[in-house]
């Protein structure tokens, strides 16, 4: 791809050689002299002056002394990932059945769809178009999956699951399994049946082997847009928003809200029916407890999960207390 074509794609003025072809996206520290890279923040620019990429994505106020072909972007990073998908487009896979998949009665199939080898698919089951379905995954009665969804080998979606489109599952996804529901009785446990369901938006994306639980009554719901990292779990009756992110090793317990936009580091653990609201943002190792209201906007840190002006200043405060104790 030339330099000027991207610059047309992504709608943003370049700087030096238009006829420049680029074949890759690579990062500053390895690209190469047909590779794309991006500046970003910190040490990028820095490294810009030293790195051999043919082109660079760089933001409006860049300083050009060597006159390096570039194109000007306000979010470099973003533009490199719309360069990315030109440069590096995924291989689709071929349409059909494979002769070792196995279909229930009544399943309806969009077109272009793709089904690997042994794969299980239960009875009812919808299938929008251009849906691609990894070998080995297991498909339960009466699951949609939506338009251009994507699931990789080894998903499993328990009965009656609902995908929006363009949806993509990892690999070792389970989605629709029982919630942790038990209630005490006669000295025992004994199991609240959990016949509820799971309903994910449209672009939504699940990391590799994270779980979420169907609700005991109701819906367990992940909203439009939202993106879940590697080995997270979301329990029964959870209810995530828009454009949520969350971090690898997090855990959610039940009933637990979380808004819009809201940004959860990794290895956070939430208490039943705690609320996160809209644009809150909870630090890595945060713990939630049962029933907390993190409010809207609000950056938490710590367990218990406080305000990170207090948190930075009780660990500071422990620093002191240590220094003291040595004296």
């Amino acid at each position: 791809m030339l330099v000027k074509e991207l610059a047309a794609f992504l709608d943003a003025p370049f700087e030096g050689n238009p006829d420049l072809r680029l074949r890759s996206v690579a990062s500053l520290e390895d690209a190469s002299a047909d590779d794309l890279s991006f500046v970003g923040k910190g040490r990028a620019a820095k490294l810009a002056t030293e790195s051999s990429a043919g082109c660079l994505l760089v933001p409006p106020d860049f300083h050009n002394p060597a006159a390096r072909t570039l194109i000007r972007t306000r979010d470099p990073r973003a533009a490199a990932a719309l360069a990315i998908r030109k440069l590096h487009p995924s291989p689709e896979p071929p349409s059909g059945i494979h002769p070792t998949a196995v279909l229930g009665p009544g399943v309806v199939i969009g077109s272009r769809v793709h089904i690997g080898p042994h794969v299980s698919i239960g009875a009812g089951v919808h299938i929008g178009d251009h849906v691609s379905i990894g070998a080995g995954s297991v498909i339960g009665d009466y699951v949609h999956i939506g338009e251009g969804t994507v699931i990789h080998p080894r998903v499993t979606l328990y009965a009656e699951v609902t995908l929006g489109r363009n949806v993509i599952l990892h690999s070792g996804c389970v989605i629709g399994a029982d919630g942790f529901g038990f209630v005490f009785t006669n000295g025992t446990y004994e199991k609240f049946p959990q016949v509820g369901r799971v309903e994910i938006g449209d672009n939504v994306e699940v990391g590799a082997n994270c779980t979420i639980d169907r609700a005991a009554l109701g819906v367990t719901m992940i909203g439009e847009g939202t993106k879940l990292d590697n080995m997270v779990h979301i329990a029964h009756n959870c209810r995530i928003g828009r454009h949520v992110v969350i971090a690898a090793q997090t855990g959610l317990s039940g009933g637990v809200i979380v808004e819009d936009y809201a940004v959860i580091g990794g290895q956070v653990g939430i208490g039943d029916k705690a609320v996160i609201q809209s644009k809150a943002v909870l630090g890595s190792g945060s713990g939630v407890l049962t029933s907390k209201i993190v409010r809207g906007g609000q950056v938490m840190w710590g367990t218990p999960a406080r305000p990170l002006k207090d948190h930075l200043e009780q660990l500071a405060v422990l620093s002191q207390l240590a220094k003291k104790r040595r004296k």
